[in-house]
């Protein structure tokens, strides 16, 4: 049983996630931690706080929590796969990794230009309510 690592509270800190929200995300199996002490509460080592964070620019872009899993998987296929570079199962998951990454960046690609877009309307129409004052 690892017994290294940052416990919850430290990584509600570090994230700006509450505790139930990694709770969800452990009991949904979206980011698991990687430890527990003896007395079984949640260890995180730094690289789940990188998927946690990943997950927590995911939300606001409106990824369903699907999409965050499929993402997460993809990176540690691509991650893991690339030490038997002869095992043709791997560079088929590799592949299909690959391509969930790439549908996923084009996605956030295409929701960042939406959101960009109403920023500058909202920017507009602030500069617009103003020369409505006397």
């Amino acid at each position: 049983m690892d017994t290294s690592g940052l416990k919850i509270g430290e990584v509600t800190e570090r994230t700006g996630l509450s505790v139930p929200t990694l709770r969800h995300y452990d009991h949904l199996g979206l980011v698991t931690p990687s430890g527990r002490t003896p007395g079984g509460f949640r260890l995180y080592s730094e690289d789940d706080v990188r998927r946690i964070l990943l997950v927590r620019r995911m939300k606001p872009l409106g990824f369903t929590l699907e999409q965050m899993r499929d993402f997460l998987t993809a990176a540690d296929i691509i991650a893991t796969t690339g030490t038997h570079p002869d095992d043709e199962g791997a560079q088929v998951q590799r592949e299909h990794a690959r391509a969930t990454l790439a549908a996923i960046r084009d996605e956030a690609r295409a929701r960042y230009k939406k959101l960009k877009k109403q920023v500058s309307y909202a920017e507009e129409f602030l500069g617009l309510t103003t020369t409505l004052e006397p």
